[in-house]
């Protein structure tokens, strides 16, 4: 089989070329009639036969094997027409054209040739000798129909392979805006389970230790058993306002009305108290307005590490400290908890108790930060993560 399978000819092309056909026979017909020609009635019938023939095209079946019967059916008629009469040579051209077309290319070009020794023999016959004219016309057609339809049919094909790279761009373009959304449906996934561990299920933790110590604190001391809940009410209304805050998806509300300072003093005071350490809040350094992506980063890993300290440390001290360093902000969480091994807590993040470091090194990580966890077993846990955050003026600016 040909590498390169014959092309399909426009229907205006198709058309034309019935229209030629039918134009150079009406002139091989009107010669016959108003010449002196030997064989006229000859001519005359061959010339309606191969009209015939081209018009029975119309309703032949379109089948690979009826095409080639049928052009060898005409190349037959046309060579008898040539045999009757010279001018039976104007038909070469369209004959060349449909070799070509309805031929594989290596056998197109052979019809092609072989039809041009027959026009150039059936010329020669008729004038006795082989003259230049007799020889150039006929070469001369077959090379234009040999330029004009392999010129057509490699830009055919090459059309097509556009036109196939195209549909594999539109598929592949579908393909990544596919991928793409699926990654960011995950990286919201993420994001949300990393904003529930960090406040929601913190706050949980912090009523439920809450909610412990008041009840082993009945019914002997009331007064502390009120201090209790009114702490494990004022965490049950934080994270109200954080689970509508997921659902408006706005600042946490913890810094909604207060600077970052103020917001992690608060925070340290709610984890105070009979029920967990003793949590102290240092600042070092002026404060200035941060991003508000690098304050609610800040802000949640506190918590994280705060209810680590609480949860999985049993710590009795912690102490808190953010740090203004010229362009730096960083904060530090430290508590005298029992320590743990960061190797092998590496992995642990999951619903059965983990630490939350992924979830603390992924929040770093999306601004640019640098988080290190230092801890020995029985020797308490240091949490430090520090961001260079833009300018806020310029972001806002921006």
């Amino acid at each position: 089989m040909s590498p390169h399978p014959p092309v399909p000819p426009p229907r205006a092309v198709r058309i034309s070329l019935y229209l030629l056909v039918a134009a150079l026979l009406a002139v091989v017909a009107g010669r016959a009639l108003t010449g002196q020609q030997p064989h006229r009635a000859g001519v005359l019938l061959a010339t309606a036969a191969l009209a015939g023939g081209w018009a029975v095209a119309a309703v032949l079946p379109r089948s690979r094997r009826t095409a080639v019967g049928w052009l060898a059916v005409l190349t037959v008629g046309w060579a008898g027409l040539l045999w009757l009469t010279p001018d039976a040579v104007w038909l070469a051209f369209p004959l060349f054209l449909l070799h070509l077309h309805l031929l594989p290319v290596r056998w197109g070009t052979v019809a092609v040739a072989a039809t041009t020794a027959a026009a150039v023999g059936g010329v020669a016959r008729h004038q006795g000798a082989l003259a230049p004219g007799g020889v150039i016309g006929p070469v001369i057609g077959a090379a234009v129909a040999v330029a004009t339809v392999l010129g057509y049919q490699a830009l055919y094909r090459e059309s097509e392979r556009r036109r196939r790279l195209i549909e594999q761009l539109t598929a592949t373009r579908a393909d990544l805006a596919e991928a793409q959304h699926t990654a960011g449906v995950l990286a919201e996934r993420e994001r949300l389970a990393r904003e529930i561990h960090d406040t929601l299920a913190q706050g949980l933790s912090s009523i439920q230790l809450l909610l412990r110590a008041a009840q082993r604190a009945m019914p002997e001391r009331p007064d502390v058993v009120a201090g209790h809940v009114e702490q494990a009410r004022r965490a049950a209304q934080d994270n109200l306002a954080e689970a509508r805050r997921f659902v408006r998806a706005l600042t946490p509300p913890a810094l909604a009305a207060r600077s970052l300072p103020e917001a992690l003093r608060r925070l340290c005071a709610a984890g105070g108290g009979d029920a967990g350490p003793v949590v102290r809040f240092r600042l070092d350094g002026t404060p200035r307005p941060l991003p508000t992506a690098y304050e609610v980063a800040l802000l949640r890993i506190a918590q994280s590490a705060l209810a680590n300290a609480v949860s999985h440390a049993h710590a009795g001290r912690v102490e808190l400290t953010l740090s203004y360093l010229g362009g730096q902000v960083a904060l530090d969480v430290v508590d005298d908890g029992v320590g743990f091994d960061p190797a092998t807590a590496v992995g642990r993040d999951s619903a059965d108790g983990g630490f939350g470091l992924g979830s603390m090194r992924a929040r770093a990580a999306e601004l640019g930060g640098t988080l290190s966890v230092e801890s020995v077993p029985g020797q308490g846990t240091a949490v430090a993560v520090s961001f260079t955050p833009p300018d806020r003026a310029a972001e806002v600016s921006g």
